[in-house]
């Protein structure tokens, strides 16, 4: 089974919040690869920073969404400007590892926040 077809299966979300769980595990992913590509490069290192803590952010946003944690909108917005602030770095650097971050980001963020303002 999907990761997608397991998250259609959680009861009370709707498609927005089930994109969004796709959205920030996928980011999850992406940041701990790009993180791991940045290692021992000292001019990526506050991106290699910045991608685990946006790691650590998106996977416990998808737990708490997929619990449907009273707390889930509040770390939404945390995950959104997480995400934007790293893909920011991240879009800095020529690596292809960054740059697919980045754009993995953009989007998280922009389902994250939607998230947190609804």
């Amino acid at each position: 089974m999907s990761f997608s077809d397991t998250v259609s299966k959680i009861d009370g979300l709707n498609d927005e919040q089930r994109e969004c769980i796709e959205n920030c595990t996928e980011a999850a992913q992406a940041c701990e690869w790009c993180a791991d590509e940045c290692l021992g490069n000292a001019e990526m290192e506050e991106c290699a920073r910045l991608c685990r803590d946006v790691a650590d952010l998106t996977s416990l946003h998808a737990r708490f969404m997929a619990r449907s944690s009273k707390y889930s909108a509040r770390l939404a917005q945390a995950c959104a400007d997480a995400c934007e602030e790293c893909a920011e770095e991240c879009e800095r650097h020529d690596a292809d590892h960054c740059q697919v971050c980045a754009e993995v980001l953009t989007e998280c963020a922009e389902s994250c926040r939607s998230m947190a303002d609804s």
